[in-house]
């Protein structure tokens, strides 16, 4: 096991008190080639019926600067946006970066209605305290992907990004994306979540329960003092299709459930 890192020192934190009914999602990966993830994710989006909805990062296969916005290219992450708008006229919705979309600036998030958090982020309910991340963080045994990740959230290296033409950022996204599924298909493990760095964060933060994705490996963990569920990624043309939202009632708790595709 690769060192653990320092524990963070920080988290937002959101009011949830109120609430009865949560619903979370996470890794949709949205791209204009994926169309039926697209229209499942869209038909959820109008149809979904709770007091709050939290997105927990990469709902954007990649995301190179909100500069896209404004570009022919970017029709297809306008029409998105616009339906997080409409649907956050109905209820809150909130949502966290990914290792996919961590390039989402104020426009996006204004765009949207989104109200962004920081990674990680207590949900504070009458019940109990939910912590909620994307997850990558902890996947501290994948030493290559914590060394890149401290290098693209760097300052200085997304200054550098954002400061190339959107074409070359556009086939840069490409690249990484292709560098990323080679790293993957040469792995010779797969690497999840480490378990005591997350009772970690959960004890620091007071928190009984972490919900996260990034793994997309969908279950139910019990930790020696919580437990953390995991978000499956979206897929709607995967046999079975992968289209999972997580529901949390006040009278039941977690409750995970697969959306028709």
């Amino acid at each position: 096991m690769a060192a653990l890192p320092s524990q963070p020192v920080h988290a937002s934190e959101v009011d949830g008190r109120a609430w009865s009914h949560i619903a979370f999602i996470s890794d949709v990966h949205l791209q204009r080639s994926e169309d039926a993830t697209f229209q499942a994710w869209r038909h959820f989006m109008q149809s979904v019926q709770a007091d709050a909805l939290f997105i927990l990062g990469d709902l954007f296969e990649v995301w190179v600067g909100d500069d896209l916005l404004s570009h022919p290219e970017g029709a297809f992450e306008r029409d998105c946006l616009h339906i997080i708008q409409a649907t956050s006229q109905r209820l809150p919705v909130f949502g966290l970066v990914g290792n996919r979309d961590f390039l989402m600036g104020e426009k996006a998030w204004s765009d949207s209605g989104m109200q962004p958090l920081q990674d990680p982020c207590v949900l504070h309910t009458a019940q109990q305290r939910i912590l909620l991340s994307h997850g990558d963080a902890l996947c501290v045994d994948d030493v290559d992907y914590q060394v890149f990740r401290r290098q693209v959230r760097s300052a200085d290296w997304q200054a550098a990004f954002l400061k190339q033409s959107l074409p070359e950022r556009l086939s840069m996204a490409r690249g990484l994306r292709q560098q990323s599924e080679a790293r993957k298909a040469l792995q010779q493990a797969w690497v999840d979540v480490d378990n005591t760095l997350a009772q970690a964060w959960l004890t620091q933060h007071a928190c009984q329960v972490l919900v996260h994705g990034h793994t997309h490996q969908a279950a139910r963990h019990v930790l020696p003092k919580g437990e953390r569920w995991v978000l499956s990624d979206w897929e709607a043309t995967a046999q079975p299709p992968r289209l999972q939202t997580l529901q949390w009632h006040a009278n039941i708790g977690f409750k995970a459930t697969t959306l028709s595709a």
